[in-house]
């Protein structure tokens, strides 16, 4: 990621070089645009790419800069965001047949902080239809390759972002998490992705699947690069009730050069089990590498892990209520996936629903005590690495599990819970995939 060339660098190099002149926005913005022509026919990355805006965005970015009117450390830098983001004049599909037409009017409350911030918007980025799954094998707009190895998934819901930001086809995105679309396409991809604590970052404009587990985070190719990102997105929105009105500190100036003082929590139950041995392996690794930086560790027990399949109810009775027109007048223009999924949610009751969110508010409760001990849980955010497109399971020792189970098992409780979770390469297999 030290390369020269500006759609290589990552957004605080870059913004660092836009910041002193030594690049340009446009110079950076033609680069991303022409590794975008070059690689978006493989990789399907993108379904919208929006150059004349970004040509026109970055022309005015840099008539700013040269005139002392620098915003901050996104002016100037190419960014995209996943195809659930309200952008005036450009259309948001979600992937899907249902909307591949729909130009909004309104925007983002995340998108517009970014345009106040500087930055540049190159295109809307590939997903898992509705965002309800996490393979990004799209019946409509094909599936999303991990740059990584083509014949392999780049995950999803987010996986078009994934795959962006991975191959330099943007400096940053922004994804949506439900169930962990940020963290599992980050992941397998070999990128950094963050989910905020819920309600930090307005949901405004985008599309939800599931209202009250949908956030809103970065996608990076570093942590630093993730805070600089969440110190534009966060804040209060009017907009949307759920928006915490906590302040927002400086999150990128607050990061330490050293881990001293952090306690990090080792799950003893079930982020554990049933783990492929190239990612255990790994994630050990790397908590030796977070103690030799001076953080300590110790086992903790979560109880509730049992309430965790609760998430499912209440993904699928929130999406179903969404869908309910489209999915009675349209049932064909669904995917096979998600409508199945959508139908499903239809029959749940009430009854399930609501046991469904009082087994969530035990879980919440829990896992509040464990943080009482603990900084920070240390897990790892998927078992396995990314799963060929053309696998319906995975095995894990002599255990075989659907892909879906097996790439949400570790990321799921967290949107139960609402708290932040971040996940961060920490190395690769032996056949050169991400972990």
């Amino acid at each position: 990621m030290s390369s020269t060339k500006p759609a290589q660098r990552t957004l605080s190099e870059l913004g660092d070089l836009l910041r002193t002149r030594a690049v340009s926005p446009t110079e950076a913005v033609r680069a991303t645009l022409d590794r975008i022509t070059e690689l978006n026919g493989t990789l399907n990355a993108y379904i919208t790419v929006l150059a004349d805006q970004a040509e026109a965005q970055a022309r005015e970015a840099e008539r700013e800069i040269r005139s002392g009117r620098y915003r901050g450390p996104l002016h100037g830098v190419p960014i995209s965001v996943k195809d659930l983001f309200h952008i005036p004049g450009a259309r948001t599909t979600c992937g899907s047949k249902i909307l591949q037409d729909f130009v909004p009017t309104e925007v983002a409350t995340a998108v517009q902080r970014l345009r106040s911030a500087g930055a540049v918007l190159v295109g809307k980025t590939n997903l898992h239809e509705f965002a309800f799954g996490v393979t990004n094998i799209n019946p409509v707009f094909g599936t999303v390759r991990n740059p990584w190895d083509l014949d392999r998934i780049a995950g999803g819901s987010s996986g078009g972002s994934a795959a962006a930001v991975s191959a330099a086809l943007c400096s940053a995105s922004l994804g949506t998490d439900t169930g962990g679309s940020i963290r599992i396409p980050s992941a397998l991809c070999g990128i950094v992705g963050l989910k905020p604590t819920y309600g930090r970052v307005s949901r405004h404009g985008v599309v939800p699947l599931s209202w009250s587990l949908d956030h809103v985070g970065p996608m990076t190719r570093s942590v630093k690069d993730a805070a600089l990102m969440l110190g534009v997105i966060a804040g209060r929105d009017g907009k949307d009730p759920s928006s915490a009105r906590a302040p927002v500190p400086d999150f990128a100036s607050s990061l330490p050069d050293h881990l001293r003082g952090i306690r990090l929590g080792i799950p003893r139950e079930y982020f554990f089990d049933q783990v492929d041995a190239e990612v255990l392996e790994a994630v050990r690794r790397a908590c030796r590498l977070l103690e030799e930086s001076g953080a300590t560790s110790r086992e903790v027990s979560i109880p509730r892990m049992d309430s965790i399949p609760s998430m499912y109810l209440i993904t699928y009775a929130e999406a179903a209520s969404y869908h309910e027109k489209n999915l009675r007048e349209r049932p064909g223009d669904y995917g096979a996936d998600v409508r199945g999924h959508l139908e499903f949610g239809s029959t749940l009751l009430a009854t399930d629903y609501l046991k469904a969110q009082r087994l969530r508010n035990l879980f919440r409760r829990e896992l509040k005590a464990v943080f009482e001990t603990v900084d920070a849980l240390l897990t790892p955010t998927v078992p396995v690495p990314a799963p060929r497109s053309d696998q319906s399971t995975v095995t894990i020792g002599n255990v075989e599990e659907d892909v879906r189970s097996a790439l949400l098992r570790f990321t799921r409780p967290f949107n139960l819970a609402g708290v932040p979770a971040l996940s961060v390469p920490c190395g690769w297999t032996r056949s050169g995939l991400p972990i």
